[in-house]
């Protein structure tokens, strides 16, 4: 009998866009990290006149963003963003793309040296269906947020919503805001958030009140 397969909701949905531009001011000056086709980008430029920027190394997504008109960057996170300025934008917005770094440590360093603030999305891999899926079939969960088998998934780190606070706390940031996306909704306030939420959403700041974050490690 063949097993079931339990599905995650799709974290780079229009839910996940709207809570991000509801964060953001009008006028802001935003790049996105692992911007993809460069939809979210579009809109910000368009509804709320932020001066955006787009990173992202997939060739595909990199020529779809190109078609919308927008101004992106063909690089690697891991090893491309030395030469950003400090605190060159206001905001800096990573959507999903944190557990496909090699260095998660290094890219969150780099993201607030870039801005004071940023927005962070994370898969829960601590989500209860995910944990029932391997407890079930006992194989590697396969979602629709993240449809890949475990020999060909682009993710390299497996993290909780616990994992994420755990990192931040480790790097001396702040989270300012915290909203479980659960049932496809973000909510203020959940019970047991790291077992029911989907995925985690972050805003995140430094602590210092004057000049830019260290930067990582060579």
């Amino acid at each position: 009998m063949a097993s079931t397969r339990f599905t995650l909701s799709d974290p780079t949905s229009a839910i996940t866009d709207e809570i991000i531009m509801s964060e953001i001011p009008a006028g802001s000056r935003v790049v996105d990290l692992g911007c993809g086709d460069g939809r979210l980008l579009q809109r910000l430029r368009g509804e709320q006149s932020c001066a955006v920027l787009g990173v992202e190394r997939d060739h595909e997504k990199f020529l779809a963003a190109i078609g919308r008109g927008l101004a992106i960057l063909q690089l690697d996170l891991d090893a491309d963003l030395g030469d950003f300025p400090d605190d060159g934008y206001d905001w800096v917005i990573l959507s999903q793309t944190l557990q496909q770094v090699r260095q998660p440590k290094d890219l969150l360093q780099h993201m607030l040296r870039m801005a004071r603030r940023a927005i962070v999305v994370v898969p829960n891999f601590a989500y209860w269906k995910v944990r029932l899926q391997i407890l079930r079939a006992g194989r590697a969960p396969v979602t629709e947020a993240l449809p890949y088998e475990w020999y060909n998934t682009p993710n390299l780190h497996f993290m909780s919503l616990h994992d994420f606070r755990d990192l931040v706390g480790e790097l001396g940031f702040r989270i300012v805001k915290e909203k479980p996306i659960i049932a496809g909704r973000a909510v203020e306030r959940a019970w047991l958030p790291n077992l029911r939420a989907e995925s985690g959403f972050y805003v995140i700041e430094r602590n210092d009140t004057s000049g830019s974050a260290a930067p990582p490690p060579r």
